[in-house]
């Protein structure tokens, strides 16, 4: 949850909406000048009302106030019509800009957000926000702004009428508005954020489930899913109810004031009338004037409730920009690989996790030389992902050098780095697209010709082409339409196709059925050929053949040899494990 005071809210909403729009400033300052016109002619309707009603009152000829009431309002119409284009032009690129902003720092975030973040929550910040900069363009710009002007403007002519009748007007106008911001910063606003969260999770809650369905349906847990999601609902309902309620109360309380308010000025513009310190014509200009203040103040009320909601909308979005994302590069001058480069070091590596009481690696120092094929094997929890992804730069090393090609990789921005990297991990994940996409994002713009040649040496090419529509299939979400020896081989393709001279590996049959892991194994070993390959084994036979296995235990290499030196070394982990295995088995 973040923790953003009701005062630092509307701020950070404010700088963020504000530097989007000076990318505009033209349209801005045109809606300004549109704005202030339409104003000054509707400030014109009560003084030329009154005009019309002593004209009317002594016998006189109604027409030049008539015709410039006309006048006046059709300059106001005019104004605000060109204003609402001009406020079109101004959101419709604001919020595109919000959006894909927002989209290009989520895919930025580092690998531990994305693991304690809901999809569909971050999907729902990120939408809600962009229809909250509408909502704040139109209520700031085209409502509030014009409020102002007209209220000020108002005052301005009542206290030319009697300074008395218009100081009531400006201090009843001035607890109105300290009144409305009051309850909506300190006490609707609040509740408002916490009920927004709270929606937040319901979209979570929701995405995590519906993604999940095969799981939820073969366990017979539709039931227990309604009732959790009743669970995330009632929350929310009650935090709805309790920040709608609140603005009910909120509105009551801004409706009394203006009440007192148009009591107290009409009175005294009575009041004077009694006294014959005022005609009819100027009884006609407080009347009119009073209705146009009491109008704008009770709208004033309205867009100051709509503008907490849009700040409370917004407000998680601006936080998600405030996250930090990956570095490109770290804090040192910049360096290139070689073209090719592929032979790895670790030297004097430390490495831990945020909030661990003690480092997963200290003084690591392992070096593998171009083209070798390691196995990483070990205990779940010794080590070997996080190796890995520290290869990867997805987690940063806290002291020492990584090398690739003898480069150190905080030296490489990360495009380039993963570029050298190509990656088949246990389970793969496709996108909503088609097969032929899928396989050639590894390498944009790659010819169709490139991508048929990868599925082929994938051993893909075969079912591909048994699908109706072949390469132009769509796998579904997460490639839930192919099987999983297809999608296996879908990311060996797609492996292909990157022609990265490092890969990782992670044991990509696993979970496989014995006809579906021959052929996936068959393709990884046709993959494997010329590249310094990382293997990261759970079935311990399928590193037999790898050049050389490092045992990981507890953060440490505690084996470092080939698979037959290690099979002699009695007492080892390696042997011990690969004993354990073939017994289970």
């Amino acid at each position: 949850m973040f923790h953003f005071s009701a005062h630092g809210a509307f701020a950070r909403v404010f700088s963020f909406t504000f530097r989007l729009w000076m990318r505009q400033r033209g349209k801005v300052v045109a809606i300004l000048a549109l704005v202030l016109v339409s104003s000054a002619a509707d400030l014109s309707v009560p003084v030329f009302t009154g005009r019309l009603v002593d004209a009317v009152a002594g016998a006189g000829t109604p027409w030049p106030a008539f015709a410039a009431l006309l006048a006046f309002g059709a300059l106001s119409i005019a104004a605000k019509i060109l204003s609402y284009f001009c406020i079109i032009d101004l959101t419709i690129p604001s919020m595109r800009a919000a959006e894909a902003e927002a989209f290009a720092h989520v895919q930025r975030l580092p690998a531990d957000w994305h693991a304690n973040a809901f999809a569909g929550s971050t999907v729902r910040k990120i939408t809600r926000g962009a229809w909250a900069l509408d909502e704040m363009a139109d209520l700031l710009l085209l409502a509030l702004l014009p409020s102002v002007l007209i209220l000020l403007g108002t005052i301005g002519t009542l206290t030319a009428f009697r300074w008395e009748v218009g100081l009531v007007a400006g201090i009843g106008a001035l607890v109105f508005l300290a009144l409305s911001m009051s309850l909506t910063l300190f006490w609707v606003a609040p509740a408002a954020r916490l009920a927004n969260a709270q929606d937040s999770r319901v979209s979570g809650a929701l995405a995590d489930a519906i993604t999940s369905n095969g799981v939820v349906r073969a366990h017979a847990g539709e039931l227990r899913e309604d009732t959790r999601l009743g669970f995330v609902l009632d929350k929310w309902a009650h935090r709805s109810r309790r920040t709608w309620r609140r603005g009910t109360f909120s509105g009551l309380s801004q409706d009394m004031t203006i009440w007192a308010l148009r009591a107290t000025v009409l009175g005294g513009a009575l009041f004077a009338y009694s006294r014959d310190l005022a005609n009819a014509g100027e009884i006609a200009f407080v009347v009119s004037a009073l209705g146009m203040l009491d109008g704008y103040l009770r709208q004033m009320g309205n867009h100051v409730r709509g503008l907490q909601k849009a700040v409370n909308d917004a407000e998680e979005l601006v936080a998600l920009m405030a996250a930090t994302p990956e570095t490109s590069v770290a804090k040192k001058p910049e360096a290139a690989l070689p073209p090719r480069a592929a032979a790895l070091a670790f030297n004097h590596v430390d490495y831990g996790y945020d909030g661990a009481a003690t480092p997963l690696f200290t003084n690591l120092d392992v070096a593998i030389p171009e083209g070798q094929k390691v196995g990483l094997v070990g205990r779940s929890g010794s080590g070997k992902t996080t190796f890995v992804k520290l290869i990867q730069r997805i987690h940063e090393i806290n002291d020492g050098v990584i090398t690739l090609g003898g480069v150190d990789i905080a030296r490489v921005p990360l495009e380039v780095l993963r570029q050298h990297i190509a990656l088949v991990p246990q389970e793969p994940v496709l996108f909503h697209r088609s097969l032929a996409e899928n396989i050639a994002y590894a390498r944009p713009g790659a010819s169709m010709q490139d991508v048929r040649d990868a599925a082929e040496r994938a051993g893909a090419l075969d079912f591909i082409e048994r699908l109706p529509k072949g390469f132009g299939t769509e796998v579904g979400e997460r490639g839930v339409k192919l099987s999983g020896g297809e999608r296996q081989r879908v990311a060996i393709a797609r492996a292909f196709l990157s022609n990265a001279p490092v890969l990782i590996m992670d044991e990509a049959t696993s979970s496989l059925d014995s006809e579906a892991e021959a052929k996936v194994a068959q393709a990884a070993e046709r993959l494997m050929e010329g590249r310094t390959t990382l293997v990261i084994a759970h079935r311990l036979a399928t590193v037999e053949r790898m050049d050389r296995i490092l045992v990981f235990d507890r953060g440490r290499i505690v084996e470092d040899g080939t698979p037959p030196d290690l099979m002699a070394h009695e007492g080892g982990l390696y042997r011990a494990l690969r004993a354990r295995q073939m017994l289970a088995g």
